[in-house]
């Protein structure tokens, strides 16, 4: 019984070791599409870019008229990639877009 438990465990190890294990992939953040950011228009108001972005992944520390949006995935193992949008806000309203979307056209 012993010998078995040793040799199934020496073979869980080195399952792991070998290239062809499956890997998962990783997304973090907020999910971000094209579409989305179409929807925006200047001058919405914070709960109307909720509705549509969903909650900021970070909002600036020191003023509320900055939300981040960060998305990044890791696919298999392999390299990271990342997406991220910055919504500036004046007088409580969408004042201007930054980042890798561009509204009305495609991701860069």
């Amino acid at each position: 019984m012993r010998k078995i438990l040793i040799v199934l465990a020496t073979s869980l190890f080195l399952s792991g070791c070998f290239p062809g294990v499956y890997r998962i992939d990783i997304p973090q953040g907020n999910v971000v599409t094209q579409e989305m950011v179409d929807q925006l228009r200047p001058g919405m108001t914070y709960n109307q870019v909720r509705f549509i972005m969903g909650t900021p992944l970070i909002t600036d520390t020191f003023s509320g008229e900055r939300w981040d949006y960060l998305y990044s995935i890791q696919r298999g193992g392999g390299p990271r990639e990342q997406e991220r949008i910055s919504l500036f806000f004046e007088n409580s309203q969408l004042s201007r877009i930054s980042g890798d979307f561009r509204p009305g056209g495609t991701s860069e």
